[in-house]
């Protein structure tokens, strides 16, 4: 007889042994391996030399010695099938993974000199069965003067004084559970929480109410002295009004005394305070401090016997009114701390509010903001050219509209050679400003914001400035003694000048319909921010 694991056919007989003269690998197997970041050790199924290892030897036999046993196919002739079957052995940390045991309970917490003499305060109490730790978590609550939240991080909770900890058992409903000298009460559970402490064969007492908290309840129910809230409620309006904010879209006067600055006047609803940011969008001056007026409160009518103001700031006591919602009328003009103010535009709640509050008020939109002609814009509406370029009108309709162009700079010199430049005309407020992209010799950033530029040759008295049809693809751009050489335009500017062609010369619109053409004809793609791309 042979053994099966005897791969040379030697007799396996008693006493004897026969090594294989020709085996030439004696090296020992991987056992260790690591899968997903994390150390295994692998099931060793070969030996020394590649041979099959001892355990493996065995399953051969065994399965050798069970094809030469009788039974009836399907029936382990050993007697197999009367023997117990074992689950796979699982730890407790993987079996409790992430079940969580959760009750409602509640504290008292006294307060001295105060007219209730405690607070009810509801709890959540966590219990971990992975590790047998503890959590108590204060739901948070609008307007409660506290700050809730996690009152006790997940740890164990001692039990006594003799090294005892707090288990699941030891927890039910109507039980008192003292933790670090705060006793909370038991009064609900989870569904979850009930199904597992009724398999451990634990009887759960019968869920009860939390009680109601004294100052909470007193609040909801004592009366009003009035039926209707009172402008000096503060209380009412905190509840009330906390949170919501009016929002109008005005024109700022400028240095000119015109209506060029768009801001976003907020006004808090809260505690009656107004506050004016400075709208900041792409191509325009981008301004770090946006806030033209901190959150303030903003008196309309001062008392005639006051003490000076010089010395002393302004008190509640000096002023006989504030600013309040009915004076902000669009299409009208509000002072603001000697600051005019043109109201354009608001938002849906602020239209909203004023439906509900103020029906007698009309809140429509103004689409052509009032005109204020200053001796300058009167002077150049005499001195305007013959060839009539584009009139731009200076609305809300071109307030974010800015055409944009590529430049390069005429200079002898070999270093602005390489120098790249983005002119930007506002059609809003007929300004130019230039960008420089960075490079290895210049940094990036503006070289002029915002200026109306003249035509050299113009006087002061009479300026001729530039305009959209002197922005022709090749054409020279004299910037302050500085001459530019516009190059490349955005797709933009040719969809603008062509929906007013009869304003603009023919020349420009040819130079930009030919650059753009063939930057299409030779396979590139044409978008209405390829020159925007360099910021």
């Amino acid at each position: 007889m042979s053994s099966p694991w005897n791969n040379y056919g030697l007799p396996f007989l008693p006493g004897y042994s026969f090594p294989d003269y020709t085996k030439s690998a004696f090296h020992r197997p991987q056992t260790l391996d690591y899968k997903n970041g994390y150390p295994l050790a692998q099931r060793l199924s070969m030996g020394i030399g590649q041979e099959l290892h001892l355990s493996e030897q065995l399953s051969t036999t065994a399965q050798h010695l069970s094809d030469l046993s009788f039974g009836m196919p399907g029936e382990d002739p050993y007697g197999a099938s009367d023997r117990k079957v074992y689950e796979p052995f699982k730890p407790v940390y993987v079996a409790l993974d992430k079940k969580v045991l959760c009750f409602k309970a509640f504290f008292k917490e006294e307060f001295l000199n105060s007219s209730e003499e405690y607070r009810v305060c509801p709890v959540v109490i966590y219990y971990h069965l992975e590790d047998d730790t503890m959590t108590i978590v204060e739901p948070k609550e609008e307007n409660s003067g506290f700050e809730h939240g996690k009152r006790l991080k997940r740890q164990k909770i001692p039990k006594n004084d003799h090294g005892e900890y707090y288990l699941w058992k030891d927890l039910n409903i109507g039980m008192d559970l003292k933790v670090y000298g705060f006793t909370y009460h038991i009064t609900q559970c989870d569904d979850f929480t009930k199904e597992f402490m009724e398999s451990e064969g634990i009887i759960l007492n019968e869920p009860e109410p939390t009680p109601e908290d004294p100052y909470i309840k007193k609040r909801k129910g004592s009366p009003q002295p009035h039926t209707q809230p009172s402008t000096t409620d503060k209380l009412h309006q905190f509840l009330t009004m906390d949170g919501k904010v009016l929002s109008f879209s005005a024109l700022g006067e400028d240095v000119n005394r015109q209506y060029t600055l768009p801001v976003t006047i907020h006004y808090f609803l809260v505690d009656d305070t107004v506050e004016i940011r400075e709208v900041v969008y792409k191509g325009r001056r981008q301004n770090h401090f946006p806030v033209v007026m901190r959150r303030v409160k903003i008196p309309k009518k001062m008392k005639s016997e006051t003490f000076p103001t010089c010395v002393m700031e302004i008190s509640h006591l000096d002023v006989d009114e504030y600013y309040s919602p009915k004076d902000f009328q669009l299409g009208q003009t509000v002072t603001l701390l000697a600051r005019s103010f043109l109201l354009c535009d608001c938002d849906d709640f602020t239209k909203k509010y004023y439906k509900e509050n103020h029906p007698d008020m009309e809140m429509k939109p103004l689409e052509v903001p009032e005109k204020v002609d200053t001796p300058q814009k009167e002077k150049l509406k005499m001195a305007a050219p013959q060839k009539n370029p584009p009139k731009v009108e200076k609305n809300l309709e071109n307030l974010n509209k800015v055409l944009r162009y590529k430049a390069k700079l005429v200079s002898p010199y070999p270093e602005d050679k390489d120098r790249s430049f983005i002119l930007m005309y506002s059609l809003f407020n007929q300004t130019i400003s230039i960008f420089e992209k960075g490079t290895s010799s210049f940094d990036s950033g503006f070289l002029l914001r915002n200026r109306h530029v003249p035509k050299p040759g113009s006087s002061q008295e009479n300026p001729d400035l530039y305009s959209p049809a002197d922005f022709a693809i090749g054409a020279t751009v004299e910037v302050f003694s500085h001459r530019f050489i516009l190059t490349d335009a955005d797709l933009y500017v040719l969809k603008y000048l062509e929906s007013i062609s009869d304003q603009v010369p023919s020349q420009t619109l040819d130079s930009l319909r030919q650059k753009l053409s063939t930057q299409s004809n030779n396979g590139e793609e044409v978008k209405s921010s390829h020159v925007s791309q360099v910021f």
